[in-house]
């Protein structure tokens, strides 16, 4: 492109009241600098040696701007009347805003001003050193940027600019070519890159379609499989089935001839029910006179036993009491040994089925006896003793009101502890003596039962189980009780 380019805006002329902003700086009362215009102005073609105008050379804009923005840093440093009229504004304006909004009446300058042109270059070349120097003797550095190359070939004009100028945009050109092919190649790298990725993507999906394949294929055959056995199956069924048949058929005549003799049988049974109806008639009236006689003598003989146990309680002095077995095994005190338990404390091996206490409690004037611990600790044991205690204590005295059974519950410990809660009616709380466990106080409160009296005791240790046993108790394992006052 030319040098000169359109430019929309203009500088504001001479006399105006528009203030114009020092270079360098902002206006003293610090308002934000007003943008000037810039006019256009016509460009004019310089005369080539033969005294006809030539064309300006077409610039690339990389080498436009550089030209604008080296006669931009020189235009303040020129005396006052070396600088054209229409710069003179522009070279007070601020060095980052001279290029940028004078760039285009600099270009036109440059272009119509030779004289302009000529000690803009002087100023250049001074600051341009040997690459200024190279460039008037019409020679570029390998080394040397093009397109300052460029600029300085456009300002000197020495013998062969334009070649100069013309080598400049074809190495800008040649570097853009080479940035566009970089950028081409990138971004064949880069679809090369998704590509591969693709591929990866495909391969492992294909093998999972493979491996899917695999399986839906070891599926089928053993699809087939189950398929053939189902077949064999059927076919041994259908066989199965015609000789039921065969043999239904056979049954069914068998049934058709058993029938038609139970039809006799039956005429002949009536027939013998008859004569025995007759018979029963007489056998009846016969029964009932010696049930008369028979309900007479065992009335007679409850009665008797009846006035014989009245008069053997009269003779033994027995008057009634309000202490049962078990009172007394709490009050009492035995010189017996105290033996150690030996080894680990075992389960029971009866049933822990709550049922069976249930049928077990529905025996008349039953005695239910629990070890304590052992039925807390296995089914609360993340509670304290006393919460155990009392959780326990207030389960029994459920059951005791439900079956008014005799309860009586076994803890151990060397004296009565505090803190147990009020004792439920029917419910027996003991504590096991000093040097005592609650396993000997079980066993000597089976002991003292009277023998026929069903006494039922609670407890997952083996030598407590096979000990009351032996007694002719009932031993349970503590889970029949724990269910039992879950289900309550």
């Amino acid at each position: 492109m030319p040098l000169t380019e359109p430019y929309d805006d203009h500088l504001p002329e001479e006399g105006s009241s528009v203030a114009v902003p020092e270079a360098g700086g902002d206006s003293g009362a610090g308002a934000p600098e007003p943008e000037p215009t810039l006019p256009e102005p016509e460009p004019t073609l310089p005369e080539s040696e033969a005294g006809l105008p030539e064309p300006e050379p077409t610039l690339p804009e990389s080498v436009r701007q550089r030209i604008v923005a080296l006669t931009a840093a020189v235009l303040p440093g020129l005396p006052a009347d070396e600088v054209p009229v229409p710069l003179r504004r522009v070279a007070k304006f601020a060095p980052n805003r001279r290029a940028r909004l004078g760039g285009s009446v600099i270009a036109a300058q440059l272009t119509a001003d030779p004289l302009f042109r000529q000690r803009v270059t002087a100023r250049v070349l001074a600051d341009a050193g040997d690459l200024g120097a190279a460039v008037v003797e019409g020679t570029a550095p390998a080394a040397a940027d093009p397109v300052e190359v460029a600029a300085l070939a456009y300002l000197v004009r020495p013998r062969g600019w334009r070649e100069l100028i013309d080598a400049s945009g074809a190495a800008v050109r040649a570097e853009a070519d080479s940035a566009v092919v970089a950028e081409l190649v990138r971004e064949a790298e880069q679809r090369a890159t998704r590509a591969e990725h693709d591929r990866a993507v495909a391969r492992v999906e294909a093998e999972k379609l493979r491996d899917e394949l695999a399986r839906v294929r070891e599926e089928l055959g053993q699809l087939r499989e189950e398929s053939r056995q189902l077949q064999r199956s059927l076919r041994e069924t259908q066989t199965r089935e015609r000789r039921a048949n065969e043999l239904l058929a056979t049954e069914r005549g068998r049934a058709t001839r058993a029938a038609a003799d139970s039809d006799a049988e039956l005429r002949r049974a009536r027939a013998r029910l008859a004569e025995a109806e007759a018979a029963a008639g007489v056998a009846k009236a016969s029964a009932k006179e010696a049930r008369s006689v028979d309900d007479a003598r065992l009335w007679l003989l409850l009665e008797t036993i009846g006035q014989a146990a009245v008069g053997l309680r009269r003779e033994l002095a027995l008057d009634p009491v309000d202490k049962l077995p078990a009172d007394f095994v709490a009050d009492a005190f035995t010189d017996a040994p105290v033996t150690a338990q030996s080894g680990p404390a075992t389960r029971a091996r009866d049933t822990d089925d709550p049922a069976r206490l249930d049928q077990l409690l529905a025996l008349p004037r039953a005695h239910l006896v629990v070890d304590g611990y052992n039925v807390t600790k296995r089914g609360f044991g993340e509670m304290s003793l006393e919460q155990q205690r009392k959780r326990l204590i207030t389960g029994l005295g459920g059951i005791a009101a439900q079956t008014g059974d005799e309860v009586t519950v076994v803890f151990d410990g060397a004296e009565r502890m505090h803190g147990l809660p009020p004792t439920p009616r029917g419910v027996r709380v003991l504590f096991s003596r000093k040097g005592e466990t609650a396993d000997e106080l079980i066993r000597r409160l089976v002991r003292a039962e009277p023998p026929g009296r069903p006494v039922v005791v609670v407890s997952s240790d083996r030598e407590v189980a096979d000990g009351v046993r032996r007694h002719g108790a009932y031993p349970l394992g503590a889970d029949s009780l724990l269910r039992r006052l879950a289900r309550s």
